[in-house]
């Protein structure tokens, strides 16, 4: 059996660094050239320039959020696919709404590549049951089983009995769907008596707890967790190391600092940053709101690309303080404008209407005296609230990517 799915999975790291970077300028002409949301965004920008990770990380980040905002403005997708509306092949609607193109290249999610690395192979039955109404992931997985040569039951969601009768009748080899649905699927097929057919499975949608996965295994089913959107496809997938989540190929991923576009060290918890070589959508510098961190070093498997720990939480950590929003990006200017200030944390603590604010930072020098009120002054002149400061040695916050802490009693 082959062990991977193409040669782009061996590459050394240098190659794979320069095979993309060496895109990289493309897609940014690409996008100013023939999206008109991205001309603006990046407007003044010499797409030939942005050839390293260090001058990527000077462009603007575009959030997940604020696509609503830019489609509202400008229907369907606001101005940032490359390929007109009428060439694409679909377009879905996701929860928002936002909507979001599928072109017409093979496997235009990516999704082939994350199956084979969960074992699927030519042949085999696959039951796809994530969602075929609207949202993209029951023709993502699908389009990424047909480029395999698997065939596919489009099973969708919903009308658990039909499905049921239609494993008994067909013994599919493996399961791609959320993993809340395949655990339904083995409780009620135990209730009858008969056995599931499914020897492998590729989940995602949801969380996969360590529990649940080795629930799977008792039952004879090897659980693999894919990780993607509706706006970029594939992002990452586990392979059978089970250490991380290998990022695909064609995508450059970064870790910012939540509310900011500014990279974090390896190893830190961020917010996932995607720039894809997708030519029909170039989603340049796209802020997921997911949360994750590097992992050090390649996989056992053998694939040699950049890992990430998986999802980690989401990154939006907006909180209301005595009825002001109070934002990341906020806490990011406050540190921008102290270099003493190594890291900081924002604690909001007390009881409903009774908000206290308390902004923990480490800090290398603990000598500099008026530090501690200078910097209490900054976070009321930019949150236009109070709040206490706290000095705390460097590396005494948690890293878990938290910006601002909501420790309020709501009881």
């Amino acid at each position: 059996m082959t062990a991977f799915y193409d040669a782009l999975e061996t590459r050394t790291p240098a190659d794979r660094e320069a095979a993309l970077m060496a895109a990289l300028p493309k897609q940014i002409a690409n996008a100013q050239q023939n999206a008109p949301g991205f001309a603006a965004i990046l407007k003044g920008v010499d797409a030939s320039r942005i050839n390293t990770r260090a001058a990527l990380a000077a462009l603007p980040v575009t959030r997940k959020g604020d696509l609503k905002d830019l489609q509202r403005a400008n229907l369907p997708l606001g101005g940032l696919n490359a390929t007109p509306v009428r060439k694409l092949a679909r377009i879905f609607m996701s929860p928002g709404p936002i909507y979001d193109p599928e072109g017409r290249r093979e496997d235009y999610w990516r999704s082939a590549r994350q199956m084979f690395a969960a074992g699927f192979r030519a042949g085999d039955l696959v039951h796809n049951s994530f969602s075929y109404h609207l949202t993209p992931a029951g023709a993502m997985f699908e389009r990424g089983a047909l480029e395999i040569s698997c065939t596919v039951i489009p099973a969708g969601v919903g009308n658990t009995e039909m499905q049921l009768q239609a494993i008994a009748d067909l013994q599919p080899d493996a399961y791609v769907g959320t993993p809340s649905f395949l655990k339904i699927i083995l409780e009620k097929d135990a209730e009858t008596g008969a056995t599931v057919s499914f020897k492998r499975a590729l989940c995602g949608g949801e969380a996969l707890p360590p529990s649940l996965r080795a629930w799977f295994k008792e039952r004879g089913i090897v659980v693999y967790q894919g990780y993607g959107t509706a706006d970029l496809g594939s992002i990452a997938y586990e392979s059978e190391a089970l250490e991380g989540m290998i990022i695909d190929e064609e995508l450059i991923v970064e870790i910012v600092r939540p509310g900011t576009g500014d990279p974090v060290a390896d190893g830190e918890v961020g917010e996932v940053v995607v720039t894809t070589l997708n030519a029909d959508y170039p989603l340049i510098r796209f802020g997921t709101g997911d949360m994750s961190a590097v992992l050090a070093g390649p996989s056992p498997c053998g694939r040699t690309n950049m890992r990430i720990k998986g999802w980690m939480g989401r990154a939006d950590q907006t909180t209301k303080v005595r009825g002001m929003f109070v934002h990341p990006s906020q806490v990011a200017e406050v540190v921008k404008r102290h270099a003493e200030i190594l890291k900081a944390r924002l604690v909001v603590s007390g009881e409903m209407a009774n908000d206290a604010m308390t902004l923990k930072v480490e800090i290398a020098d603990w000598t500099q005296g008026g530090l501690k009120e200078k910097i209490a002054d900054t976070v009321r002149d930019v949150t236009k609230l109070r709040s206490d400061v706290l000095f705390v040695m460097p590396g005494e916050l948690p890293n878990d990517g938290k910006v601002i802490e909501d420790a309020r009693s709501y009881a």
